[in-house]
């Protein structure tokens, strides 16, 4: 997407920009060096701490074959876990994988989620993180566990193919034709297709909006709501939360450049359904939750969204976290805000199922 080398720091950028002077002092001994990434709370410092040991490699170095090997922000909260003799919050839900056919390239796996009670139960669409390159359902596990356990909702969640091996369009062809599908067959897994909302992480954030916009310009009934976790819609590096944050954990600028140029060819990005901030407009699109982290090179494009989605007359609810990184969410089990942006989000997801079914 962007044009920018996937090595190139922001500093780079600058100094490639000022042509040298002869005698001059060299350019990074004048220039003020970029600001480290803010600081983070004590117990987010752990997971980082405990991803630092588990030893990967700088994801923007590697192939994407390798880079899908290395430890995860989920093995780091793990790794806290059993520092301190603990284990994860019990599951309330159960569980099994389902092929849902129909996408660009044949049938999708998907896992889906199930919570304790009788149903009909809501359905949430859940799309992974990921960069569009790394990652899957079992990643974001605890994510999407906390979601079915406190929205008391099934789901779904689509191990769509990845990048670069199948780049765009493939991502929000095989999530709308995920979407269509849940809407036709919702009721085969004991979920209400009346009441289905899309939620998803970064680039999982991404596909759920990606998937309003195509529901509305298709003439689809749309999601009753969408929940948008720190989203990926735009792909300006030029703002405060990527100077801030290129050099955070466990998201970067550099990845971000090497997540981009894995995902699409720079033309293609001018697509709103490649990045849902290019949109011409986002008027008539479902209610949206949206969160945002201050360690994070996204969080300035999450909150502009935000602001245009209210602009456009779309109601939002907002909230960003200061002290938490990118992958924040799902970390309950040893974050304290991930527990408040689990319970913000439950409780806006909630509200949407439950004033719809108010209303019939």
């Amino acid at each position: 997407m962007a044009n920018t080398h996937p090595h190139e720091s922001l500093l780079d950028k600058v100094v490639a920009m000022v042509p040298s002077i002869e005698g001059a002092a060299p350019l990074a001994e004048i220039m003020p060096p970029l600001p480290e990434p803010p600081q983070a709370d004590p117990d987010m410092q752990l997971v980082l701490d405990a991803l630092t040991a588990l030893g990967g490699k700088p994801i923007e170095t590697l192939s994407p074959t390798e880079a899908r090997q290395q430890p995860t922000p989920a093995d780091a909260v793990k790794r806290v876990l059993q520092q301190q003799g603990r284990f994860p919050a019990t599951a309330q839900v159960s569980s099994h994988e389902i092929s849902i056919p129909g996408g660009p390239l044949g049938s999708m796996p998907a896992h889906v989620y199930t919570p304790v009670g009788e149903g009909p139960f809501p359905v949430i669409l859940y799309f992974h993180g990921g960069g569009f390159v790394l990652a899957d359902s079992k990643v974001y596990e605890a994510s999407i566990i906390a979601l079915a356990q406190g929205a008391r909702a099934i789901v779904v969640s689509v191990d769509y193919h990845l990048a670069p091996e199948h780049p765009f369009p493939t991502q929000p062809n095989e999530a709308f034709a995920a979407y269509q599908w849940l809407r036709q067959h919702a009721g085969e897994l004991n979920g209400d297709r009346q009441r289905i909302a899309v939620a998803g992480e970064s680039a999982g954030g991404n596909l759920a909006v990606v998937t309003s916009l195509m529901a509305r310009d298709k003439d689809v009934p749309l999601p009753l709501h969408q929940l948008l976790i720190y989203p990926l819609v735009n792909n300006d590096t030029q703002n405060a939360s990527y100077e801030n944050n290129a050099h955070a954990k466990p998201l970067n600028a550099a990845m971000m450049y090497w997540f981009f140029g894995h995902y699409s060819q720079p033309a293609e990005a001018e697509s709103a359904y490649a990045l849902p901030d290019k949109a011409q407009s986002l008027k008539e699109l479902p209610p949206a939750t949206i969160i945002t982290a201050e360690i994070d090179p996204l969080y300035e494009e999450g909150r502009a969204f935000a602001e245009r989605l209210q602009n456009d007359g779309v109601p939002v609810a907002y909230r960003h976290f200061d002290g938490v990184v990118h992958e924040f969410f799902g970390m309950a089990d040893v974050v304290a805000k991930a527990r408040e942006a689990q319970v913000f989000a439950i409780a806006e997801l909630r509200k949407a199922f439950d004033a719809f079914k108010a209303r019939h």
